[in-house]
């Protein structure tokens, strides 16, 4: 299939954009890496009237460290995610989600701030920046906006931005001491859409959680930073309280079924990942028992 008939203007600047943007309202999509918005188009799930391509425009693109926040231009493309040294060093888990993100000619084109705005309830990066507890600045005719992480993912599909506004920019708190990191998903194959995803952040000290951020993803309509994290905190993991957790975990999840896994395969998987994660930021291999490879 073919799109249907659009209009299309190429953004000469972030107020050109969101000059088009409040001329066109939610008649407009904006096209940044294209990976996810023509692939709908092309469907006909998506009908705009006028496409309004920001791709040109480098100040949207790359980044920068101010102080205690990596942050990271909206038109970053995965494949610069994936080869820069300030995500390795203040950010790695974007690094390790992104390399399971579809294939290289999508990492080629795609963008860290399309990913988001698309907000995909399979998709790695929002669940990342969720751990991460990222903000995800945006402009609009008001001005600048500055929105949680946590916040900004309403439903599939569905986020906290208006149809005059444009995702921006995405500010990380940079790595601290202790810091530490785990990212799996289980997939069918190797980029394909996730059948449930883990992104987690964690502070260590005396083999102990002193913080702990799940970001689960593809188990409910957006990503889900899970509660169950907090039985963990400062306190001495056993196989019993890590089953307590797990427990807890199930009942947080809104997992849907669908043609790659039933609910209940869902719950059972993000319980091999929390298990997983667990053994592995604290280095006890023996807290992994039962999960399955």
């Amino acid at each position: 299939m073919k799109a249907a008939a659009f209009a299309y203007a190429r953004a000469t600047s972030v107020v050109n954009a969101l000059e088009l943007l409040a001329a066109h309202g939610d008649k407009a999509k904006v096209l940044s890496g294209g990976q996810s918005l023509m692939p709908a188009m092309n469907l006909r799930l998506l009908s705009p009237d006028i496409v309004v391509d920001i791709g040109g425009l480098a100040e949207l693109r790359g980044f920068a460290v101010k102080g205690d926040v990596l942050v990271i231009g909206a038109l970053t493309r995965h494949v610069d995610l994936l080869g820069s040294p300030e995500v390795a060093l203040h950010a790695p888990l974007l690094r390790d989600a992104v390399a399971h993100v579809a294939h290289p000619a999508i990492r080629n084109r795609g963008t860290i701030g399309g990913s988001l705005a698309h907000a995909d309830p399979a998709s790695e990066l929002p669940a990342c920046v969720v751990a991460l507890d990222a903000t995800i600045i945006v402009r609009g005719p008001a001005g600048e906006r500055r929105i949680a992480a946590t916040r900004f993912f309403k439903g599939i599909y569905e986020t906290a931005l208006s149809p005059d506004e444009l995702l921006v920019a995405v500010e990380v708190p940079v790595a601290g001491q202790g810091s530490t990191f785990f990212f799996q998903e289980y997939a069918r194959r190797h980029g394909d859409y996730a059948i449930v995803g883990l992104a987690a952040r964690a502070v260590v000290a005396g083999g102990r959680f002193t913080d702990f951020r799940l970001g689960f993803f593809a188990v409910g309509d957006r990503p889900l930073l899970a509660t169950a994290a907090d039985k963990l905190i400062n306190a001495s993991v056993t196989a019993v309280l890590l089953a307590e957790a797990a427990t807890a975990l199930a009942d947080e999840l809104d997992p849907q079924e669908d043609q790659q896994a039933s609910p209940a395969m869902r719950r059972h998987l993000a319980a091999v990942l929390l298990r997983r994660c667990v053994a592995a930021l604290l280095a006890r291999p023996e807290l992994e028992a039962g999960a399955t490879r």
